[in-house]
């Protein structure tokens, strides 16, 4: 049983960055816990990551966030817009992918 759980989450850490997406222009008044709340009603957000900004004590508006299936991910960006307490955040996958299917 063990054997298993240590093979599944190598496959998690080879495929970790297809899951995760950038998320630009969080407004400052959203928390991470807001963010994981609301990127939850696209799949299972294993993390939400909010950079702070040591000197000034506020986040650096942008997040990155964890899905557990590359279908969580899907769900996202077949939304148009993600509005956030009145703004727009825009979300982008966060590994470098091809032009073109950025595209499509």
């Amino acid at each position: 049983k063990m054997a298993a759980v240590s093979a599944g989450r190598a496959a998690a850490r080879r495929s970790r960055r297809f899951f995760d997406i950038f998320v630009a222009d969080v407004p400052w008044t959203v928390s991470s816990k807001e963010l994981k709340e609301y990127f939850s009603q696209f799949g299972s957000v294993q993390r939400c990551q909010l950079p702070f900004d040591k000197d000034t004590g506020f986040h650096k508006r942008y997040c990155w966030i964890k899905f557990s299936t590359p279908e969580d991910v899907q769900n996202v960006f077949q939304k148009d817009s993600h509005i956030l307490e009145g703004a727009k955040v825009i979300p982008q996958r966060s590994h470098r992918s091809k032009p073109s299917a950025m595209l499509s």
